[in-house]
C-alpha cells in the first residue's frame, strides 16, 4: 500500500496511489509504504530516484547499518516501533515493527511491513491539528514523539494489568489455576515491558543521531531534547515494573509451593498415622505359639482397639501442635 501526504494549509492530508500517474500530480512531503510490492517500488524510483532498498526492513541488519548518511546527502534510519497486543485469543502479541525511514530531497520515506497504532495517531492529530507539520523532518521528529507518548499509554496499561494480578495473588486464597493464570498474565506484562524499554531506547538512538547530524533546526533540535527527557522518564517506570513483576512472580510461586507443601503434608501425617496400627499388626500376625487371639475371646477386640488407639494418637498431637490447618 502507497500513502502520500502533502501539506494544505497547515495540515496534512493523506492520498492513496493506486497508479503512477496520480504520483507525478502531488508534491509529498511524506510518502509512505506499507508492504509495498516491486511494481510501488518502481513508481517510486521513477518519480523521486530512490531506490529503496530489498533489505530495508530486515530484523537481521548489523547496528551499524542502522543509521547513517549517503553520499547523495540521502538519510536513513532504522527503528523499531511498539504494536501492543490485547491479550485476546485471536490477537497478535506484543512486538516491535521494523521501520525504515528515508530522508530524500526533503521527502520523508517510510517503510515497513504492517500498519502502526503510531502512524495512525500521527495522522490523526496531523488532520485536526494546523501547523502542527511543516516539513519531512517535523514528520520524523512527531512519530518520535508519538512513538514516546504511545510507549508511556502501554506503561500504564501494565500497571492496571499487575493491579489486577495483585488483587488476585495477594488478597485471595490461591488455588494451582488461579497460580497458573496469575503467572501467564506476569509473563504477558513482563515481555511486553521488556519490549518498551527497547523500543524507547531505539527511539532515543535515532534521536541521537538526528542531533549529531545536525540535520535539525533550532526548534526542531529543542523539541528533540524535549522528546529525549520524555523518554528518560519512562526508564524509572519500567524498572519499577520489573521490580514489581519479580516480586509478583516470586510470591505466585511461594503460593504454589505452599499448596504442594500441604498436599504432602497430608501423605506425610497418613504415613505416620499408619505406621504404628501396622507395627500391632504385624505382631499380631506373628505365628507364636501362645496367640491371645486364637482362644481369647477378646484377642481380636484388643488388637482392633490397639490399632485404632494408635492411629488417634498421632492425629490428636498432630491437631494440637497446629499441624493439620
Amino acid at each position: 500500500m502507497l500513502n502520500v501526504f502533502t501539506l494544505a494549509n497547515g495540515r496534512l492530508t493523506q492520498q492513496e496511489i493506486d497508479d503512477p500517474s496520480a504520483l507525478v500530480q502531488v508534491q509529498p512531503v511524506w510518502v509512505d509504504l506499507e508492504n509495498p510490492t516491486a511494481e510501488e517500488k518502481s513508481w517510486i524510483s521513477s518519480r523521486f530516484g530512490l531506490n529503496i532498498p530489498s533489505d530495508a526492513v530486515d530484523d537481521d541488519l548489523e547496528e551499524s547499518a542502522r543509521f547513517y548518511e549517503e553520499d547523495n546527502g540521502e538519510l536513513h534510519i532504522r527503528s523499531d516501533f511498539l504494536i501492543e497486543g490485547d491479550g485476546g485469543p485471536d490477537d497478535k502479541p506484543s512486538r516491535n515493527v521494523r521501520v525504515a525511514f528515508i530522508l530524500h530531497h526533503n521527502v520523508l520515506f517510510s517503510v515497513h511491513a504492517e500498519d502502526l497504532p503510531v502512524f495512525r495517531l500521527l495522522r490523526l492529530r496531523a488532520r485536526r491539528i494546523p501547523a502542527l507539520i511543516q516539513d519531512a523532518k517535523d514528520v520524523l521528529l512527531k512519530l518520535y514523539d508519538a512513538d514516546a507518548e504511545y510507549s508511556a499509554d502501554a506503561l500504564e496499561g501494565i500497571y492496571d494489568g499487575l493491579e489486577a494480578v495483585s488483587a488476585r495473588v495477594l488478597k485471595q486464597d490461591v488455588d494451582d489455576s488461579a497460580a497458573g493464570e496469575a503467572l501467564t498474565a506476569i509473563a504477558r506484562e513482563e515481555d511486553l515491558n521488556g519490549r518498551i524499554r527497547r523500543n524507547v531506547m531505539d527511539t532515543r538512538r535515532a534521536l541521537s543521531f538526528m542531533m549529531r547530524s545536525r540535520m535539525l533546526n533550532a526548534e526542531q533540535f529543542e523539541e528533540a531534547r524535549q522528546i529525549l527527557r520524555d523518554i528518560d522518564s519512562l526508564d524509572g517506570h519500567t524498572a519499577f515494573l520489573f521490580d514489581k513483576i519479580n516480586f509478583l512472580m516470586a510470591a505466585t510461586v511461594g503460593f504454589i509451593n505452599i499448596n504442594q507443601n500441604k498436599i504432602i503434608k497430608i501423605f506425610s501425617v497418613a504415613s505416620v498415622a499408619l505406621l504404628p496400627p501396622t507395627l500391632i499388626a504385624s505382631v499380631y500376625g506373628m505365628n507364636f505359639k501362645y496367640m491371645p487371639e486364637l482362644d481369647k475371646t477378646w484377642g481380636y477386640p484388643l488388637a482392633l482397639a490397639l490399632m485404632l488407639a494408635s492411629v488417634a494418637a498421632p492425629f490428636i498431637y498432630f491437631r494440637r501442635k497446629g499441624w493439620l490447618r
